[in-house]
């Protein structure tokens, strides 16, 4: 199955609702982002808790890495840049971090606050080759953007 991100949205706004925590935001996120799409392993936020680091937040799927500095892996590229990270294979990303040995691609997208500063970045991992493409990253982008930066 995969995601209808316009349901999605819809059902991730109709849950948020007056909501202003980030972390019960971020559960409520990862649960219901994770469950959407067969493509999604792995489905989760890492919390930036300090300059140039990142601590595992809530997630669905298995265990993750606890912390994560912004100058390694996926993430840490993510965070560092503001940009999105669509990898087609971990294998062939310089310095990617192996939480899980059965992730084989990765969709990793900046969360910016309402100032513009990011606050997290949401991983999603999946055990397939090339599972991601930039309609995935745009919708998710554009749901991370009503939550977190209204």
């Amino acid at each position: 199955m995969r995601a209808d991100y316009a349901a999605l949205r819809k059902t991730i706004a109709a849950l948020t609702e007056g909501e202003t925590d980030e972390v019960a935001l971020m559960a409520t996120l990862a649960c219901e982002i994770h469950h959407a799409d067969d493509r999604f392993d792995w489905t989760g936020f890492y919390r930036v808790t300090e300059p140039e680091l990142l601590k595992i937040g809530p997630y669905q799927g298995g265990h993750g890495c606890l912390v994560i500095p912004f100058s390694r892996g996926v993430c840490g590229a993510a965070a560092r840049s503001g940009e999105v990270q669509l990898v087609d294979d971990v294998e062939d990303f310089p310095g990617h971090i192996a939480c899980a040995s059965s992730t084989r691609s990765e969709l990793v997208l900046p969360v910016f606050d309402s100032a513009g500063a990011v606050i997290a970045v949401l991983d999603i991992d999946s055990d397939q080759p090339a599972a991601f493409e930039t309609a995935d990253a745009q919708a998710l982008a554009a749901i991370l953007e009503d939550v977190f930066a209204r």
